[in-house]
């Protein structure tokens, strides 16, 4: 399986830093990854939806570390790529507070990598 096609769209919000979509062999596509600012660099998110407890979970996910890198530096290297296409500086890390909820960015404690 190889992916094809990385797609980002740039956001600049303070640590959310662009939605990615990625293309598998020209045939599957998975929508809704996000790049975060995360208190250890930036990582790559997998799409999630909340559930009625309140949880996050992931509604695809690469189900070994292998693949997880190999999604993972695809999107991050397109996203600085395409930062460099449109004249745009690689972003400051946030300020993080520290009684900042755990639960703000719910992708933090997502299972996927973190860079």
């Amino acid at each position: 399986m190889e992916i094809t096609e990385v797609r980002i769209f740039l956001k600049n919000e303070d640590r959310l830093k662009a939605y990615a979509s990625i293309t598998f062999d020209d045939a599957f596509v998975v929508r809704n990854l996000k790049v975060i600012y995360g208190k250890k660099g930036m990582f790559v998110s997998m799409p999630n939806r909340k559930t009625k407890d309140g949880e996050y979970k992931d509604v695809a996910h690469p189900v070994n570390n292998g693949m997880r890198d190999v999604i993972e530096k695809k999107v991050l290297d397109e996203y600085e790529r395409k930062l460099k296409e449109e004249g745009l500086p690689m972003p400051k890390p946030p300020v993080f507070d520290e009684l900042e909820s755990s639960t703000s960015i719910a992708d933090e404690s997502s299972s996927f990598g973190k860079f």
